[in-house]
């Protein structure tokens, strides 16, 4: 008898054990997808291992009940990824397995997962109708029929229905005649659902001298070394990496391109098309489950050989992989929020590592931890494409430039300096575009009493209700909690008319009065919420049928349009003094990055940063277009005698949450003592700055230590006794 370990996708560190049916022996194999019987349910799994006997006997030993696939769901290498991301990161095996698979393939429902689209083509049978006196007899009397069979004999005796349809509006009636008599049928031919489809940009006719450098230069690396691209906005990084990945593809490799979620635009993926064609599959969130199937299922059978996506498509099943690339390695949404809290710059090189590929990363901004990694080379990329300069940036001081008075709202409500405001009307004079960063979305922060001065908050959590106005209403941005906009007071009923803070919604209306003729264009998590929404934005600005573009920070960054001359801050002070150590690394890579997207064109470009924090030295190095000046000053105030921070030290963070804020309290003292006892470096526990969120209370604590292996044993030993209260997240990016 035989029998394997199957792990499940739920938050438990054990496998089970499942008996092997001999009908299913040949499909039950390491990587296999599995349906298997749970208590009174039936679950999708994955085999880990053989097993040849019992642990124990007496245990009874449920069969398998099928392997829906014929050959293994996960191969050798993303298995082992997988327990990596298990170890590394403190989660259970199984929701590691759970995050290499796309979703749809883990229902029992449908355990082979969408089906797979298949285009309905007439096909010609030719029966009886060598002759002409044949044909005028069979059409005598049906002419729609006549036109339908010669219109698909030119086209070579077959043709698709939607074709025949939609673009010739040929009577499906009459196509339906041809088959009831036998004179045509109808085949099935099977097909990829892929919505990028004809997108297709061919690059420059050949590199720049600098490019050449760094391709020539990395080539000539070991493959095993991990190679940084640091180019400045414009550089032509992303021409480096499809002529890097040219190669790999040439020789009958695949690759993987990881982009931030935010930037994976058709514009990219036109790019990429335009060296590599149809072997291009893009996945993303913004798919259809058939669509993520189609791409995944053309991945694995080496049908298609180049993955482009975000986070998760450092997974794709791609068939001898040879490289990957992580552009834009820098960006906080390559950390994946829930278990396993992987984040995909380190995967993608544990991966490299497994399968012998090369690693590629590329910034204009790196991060602090890929700058100070001593395994990784660089190859840098100082100067714009066809000797462009980077555009000059002047650093607006909000406390003592002179101010442009905003209608409609309270004096200094808007910050809107006169040297913002005369470059924008210049611009718009010149038949220019604008782009307007301001990192908040919504219509105001909060609503606030004139007389008592309280502010209505969200009772699940502990922050202040952002005002909307398209619908409007007061809404939780953690939450999605919402609330009407108070006409009075709840404590002492005096009349709520006081709105503060600055929201991308009242940006969008002040920018209408006060540029009536301008066309103009919000981008936030509000106007993209549906699907490709932000792609039609974009699409619209490419074609000059936007003159200002606003939004948050998906605009500052993998974005290309040359007749963007003006670029704006409007309030560079928005993250800047958050209680989290990345807060002025944030701030540099945002400005330094939105900064890049002027002067991309013949006509150059100048940035305008408003702040009043003129003298921070993020500001600063973002005006200088600078990352060693900032890491200059940034690296001493995360190292001794300061406290350590990363890249200086490795960190992990627990957050403990509970309805009960005494309760919550009581359980990180002692996850804090248990620490104690295990890492030198403990500190906390402390309330989250976000204290309270979604109903729960929240505190962490901080484990920190310069060896690596001292905070792997700490959470692969909580990992064996989880809390559904704590959460553990390693190398974390946030600390709110």
């Amino acid at each position: 008898m035989t029998y394997a370990a199957v792990v499940l996708p739920v938050p438990l560190s054990r496998s089970y054990i499942y008996e092997v049916p001999e009908s299913l022996a040949a499909r039950v194999v390491p990587g296999a997808r599995v349906v298997v019987p749970l208590r009174r349910r039936s679950v999708v799994g994955i085999v880990t291992e053989a097993v040849g006997h019992l642990p124990s006997a007496g245990i009874d030993v449920k069969p398998i009940i099928a392997a829906p696939d014929d050959e293994p769901a996960i191969s050798a290498p993303l298995l082992e990824l997988g327990r990596w991301m298990s170890d590394y990161y403190g989660a259970p095996l199984g929701l590691s397995l759970r995050a290499i698979l796309p979703g749809p393939l883990w229902s029992v429902a449908r355990p082979a997962g969408p089906a797979p689209a298949a285009e309905r083509v007439l096909v010609l049978t030719g029966n009886g109708m060598d002759s002409l006196l044949e044909r005028e007899r069979r059409f005598k009397r049906a002419p729609q029929r006549r036109v339908v069979y010669e219109t698909v004999e030119a086209l070579g005796g077959s043709a698709p229905v939607s074709h025949l349809v939609e673009q010739l509006r040929l009577s499906r009636n009459s196509i339906d005649g041809l088959v009831r008599e036998g004179l045509a049928r109808i085949e099935h031919v099977p097909e990829i659902r892929d919505p990028f489809a004809g997108l297709s940009t061919p690059p420059p006719p050949s590199l720049t001298e600098d490019q050449r450098r760094v391709v020539e230069g990395i080539r000539g690396t070991d493959l095993h070394q991990p190679a940084l691209i640091h180019g400045v906005t414009g550089s032509g990084k992303t021409l480096v990496y499809l002529d890097l990945l040219r190669a790999v593809v040439q020789s009958g490799n695949g690759a993987i391109l990881l982009v931030p979620e935010i930037a994976l635009t058709p514009q990219t993926v036109a790019r990429v098309r335009g060296v590599f064609g149809d072997s291009v599959a893009v996945l993303h969130s913004g798919l259809s489950d058939g669509e993520r199937a189609d791409a995944w299922r053309a991945l694995r059978r080496g049908e298609r050989l180049v993955a482009v996506g975000p986070r998760s498509a450092v997974f794709a099943p791609v068939q001898r992989l040879g490289a990957i690339v992580v552009d834009e390695e820098h960006e906080p949404s390559y950390k994946q929020g829930s278990a396993p809290r992987y984040h995909a710059r380190d995967a993608a090189a544990m991966r490299a590592q497994l399968e012998g590929a090369r690693l590629i990363l590329g910034s204009a901004t790196p991060s602090l931890e890929t700058l100070s990694d001593e395994r990784i080379v660089t190859f840098t990329l100082p100067d714009r494409v066809e000797a462009r300069p980077l555009p000059p940036v002047e650093v607006v001081d909000l406390r003592s430039a002179p101010r442009i008075a905003a209608p409609e709202t309270p004096p200094g409500a808007i910050p809107w300096s006169e040297a913002l405001d005369i470059a924008i009307s210049g611009a718009l004079e010149r038949g220019e575009q604008v782009i307007l960063l301001l990192n908040r979305r919504g219509f105001a922060t909060f609503v606030q009493c004139p007389a008592c001065g309280n502010v209505p908050g969200c009772p699940q959590c502990a922050i202040a209700l952002t005002v909307h106005q398209t619908p409007p209403v007061m809404r939780c941005h953690y939450c999605g909690h919402e609330e009407p906009i108070p006409e009075t007071c709840v404590v002492c009923g005096h009349a709520t008319q006081r709105l503060r803070g600055l929201g991308t919604q009242q940006l969008e209306h002040f920018l209408g009065l006060r540029y009536p003729r301008a066309r103009i264009a919000r981008m936030d998590l509000d106007t993209t919420s549906s699907k490709w929404a932000h792609h039609h934005i974009l699409d619209r600005v490419a074609r000059g049928e936007i003159d200002i573009l606003l939004g948050t920070q998906m605009i500052a960054k993998g974005l290309d349009f040359p007749n963007v001359t003006v670029v704006g801050v409007v309030d560079a002070d928005t993250g800047l003094h958050f209680p989290d150590f990345r807060a002025g690394e944030r701030t540099f890579q945002l400005v330094a990055q939105v900064a890049g997207r002027a002067g991309r064109g013949a006509r150059g470009g100048r940035v305008f940063v408003q702040t009043r924090a003129p003298d921070h030295h993020a500001i600063r190095a973002a005006a200088a277009h600078s990352v060693s000046q900032f890491a200059a000053a940034e690296l001493p105030l995360r190292s001794p005698p300061n406290p350590p921070y990363p890249p200086r030290t490795g960190l992990v963070r627990f957050v403990i949450s509970h309805e009960d804020n005494a309760r919550a309290a009581e359980l990180a003292e002692k996850v804090a003592s248990w620490l104690r006892r295990a890492v030198p470096s403990v500190l906390g526990p402390a309330p989250c700055p976000l204290m309270r969120l979604k109903g729960k209370w929240r505190w962490h604590v901080l484990a920190k230590s310069a060896e690596p292996r001292v905070l792997g044993r700490v959470v692969r030993a909580w990992r064996a006794k989880p809390h559904r209260d704590v959460t553990v997240d390693r190398d974390p990016v946030s600390l709110l």
